[in-house]
């Protein structure tokens, strides 16, 4: 629920997907999660125009600029693991393929590349791969210790890392154990999915921010501010 440009980076997230047309939305609740009902419970007030007539209670409502958002939230335990999350909200899911991210991460992702790319490969899951940059800049220096070039935050050294954004196929539910609210996504599911190759990475090569400390915020807000979000493609 962290704002970036006075929203929550929650609703950011959900405007890239509902870019593409993706409006119907599960979020898995934990540490706070009061808040988050609390949020999309008053969403449509807050954004709307209204007359209210305090003696019956009757409101009218005169315009709304509210999203076609449709929100399942679901209490998933305050301590439950990612794997464990993604476990309790397989009976919201259905039969077709879905889409899943992190809550802390935007980018400029073509979600419908992002899924023609799944479908072409047949696999049960998807991750979304970014090289991300580095935290610090490069130098490099001859014998004699003269910098003979300064590289400016570079990107990484050839690896990829995982970045959300996945699509998966309902079979992917046999991956998890049965009980996984202390199972990491990252860890056993993935682990064993990329044992059967049943995981293949889409390698996004765009802007890619995952706001991880109060640096990732005060940046992204900056970009905000100065209309250079990349991620903003609504």
């Amino acid at each position: 629920m962290v704002e970036i440009g006075g929203k929550p980076i929650l609703w950011h997230i959900m405007k890239i997907y509902s870019h593409y047309g993706f409006n119907d939305f599960i979020i898995c609740l934990g540490y706070k999660g009061y808040y988050i009902k609390e949020y999309f419970m008053h969403y449509f007030m807050h954004n709307s125009d209204m007359t209210i007539e305090l003696a019956n209670n009757k409101i009218d409502v005169h315009y709304t600029n509210s999203e076609s958002f449709k929100v399942t939230l679901v209490d998933t335990g305050l301590e439950t693991k990612t794997a464990g999350r993604l476990k309790r909200i397989q009976q919201y899911v259905g039969n077709e393929d879905f889409l899943l991210t992190y809550g802390d991460g935007v980018a400029d992702i073509d979600i419908e590349k992002l899924i023609g790319f799944h479908k072409s490969h047949g696999k049960i899951a998807t991750v979304t791969a970014v090289q991300p940059e580095a935290r610090f800049g490069g130098m490099d220096l001859d014998k004699a210790d003269n910098v003979l070039s300064f590289r400016e935050k570079p990107k990484g050294d050839g690896k990829w890392i995982n970045a959300g954004f996945f699509v998966l196929n309902p079979r992917v539910f046999a991956f998890l154990p049965e009980n996984s609210d202390f199972v990491m996504w990252e860890d056993e599911p993935m682990e064993k999915l990329t044992k059967h190759g049943e995981l293949v990475a889409y390698k996004h090569h765009g802007f890619w921010k995952c706001m991880d400390a109060l640096r990732d915020k005060i940046e992204l807000e900056e970009l905000w501010k100065a209309s250079t979000a990349k991620w903003k493609i609504w």
